[in-house]
């Protein structure tokens, strides 16, 4: 049963993230953390994104094994390549006009809400999600701050190849994804439950 119910939160988690990447694509935003980085390249490369998301996430497979576990390894390799799958189906098959500052809100917080799915169940989307994992349980580094310092990264490359316009719209999707990640990563306790409570003390 709770074998299931992962899966399919995992399943679920990654459908949101793909239709918030699809959203921000088509409006020809950029999108965050190691998805931004697919992005660019894909202005100089003749693969797809879902191509290259899967490829560069491969590296840090190495990182996810040696301080996450093979479980949650497997989870992650198995989340990534769904993405990347979901991510060309939706390209194919799902057209969208979507104007960018819609775009960016609406995109940023469906990867927001997947990323924290994949999070809960102990998954990720590879890349920076995993390094902000790996620094969350070592050093207690809250993962949105690692996630935002990667994005104002990804700004910063981006304002030398991308319009400003289209920079700043994708900084507001980049904000909105954080502040969603940041807000709902583990509940605030005036939210918790007295199981909830009884369980972290």
């Amino acid at each position: 049963m709770h074998t299931t119910h992962r899966w399919l939160s995992i399943l679920e988690g990654c459908l949101l993230v793909a239709l918030g990447i699809h959203i921000l694509n088509s409006a020809r935003l950029l999108i965050s953390g190691t998805a931004g980085i697919g992005m660019i390249l894909q202005s100089f490369s003749d693969l797809s994104f879902g191509q290259l998301f899967f490829i560069l996430n491969l590296p840090f497979y190495f990182l996810a094994l040696r301080y996450m576990g093979w479980s949650f390894a497997f989870r992650t390799f198995c989340s990534i390549s769904l993405l990347s799958l979901l991510t060309e189906l939706m390209h194919r098959y799902l057209h969208i006009e979507v104007e960018p500052l819609f775009a960016a809100v609406l995109g940023g917080m469906l990867i927001g809400f997947g990323l924290i799915i994949l999070f809960r169940h102990n998954a990720s989307l590879g890349g920076l999600n995993i390094l902000a994992m790996y620094l969350e349980r070592r050093f207690a580094i809250h993962p949105g701050k690692t996630t935002m310092l990667g994005d104002v990264l990804i700004i910063v490359v981006a304002l030398t190849l991308f319009e400003f316009q289209q920079v700043s719209f994708s900084f507001i999707a980049f904000a909105v994804m954080s502040s969603v990640v940041g807000r709902y990563h583990k509940p605030p306790e005036w939210a918790k439950t007295a199981e909830m409570k009884a369980a972290s003390a």
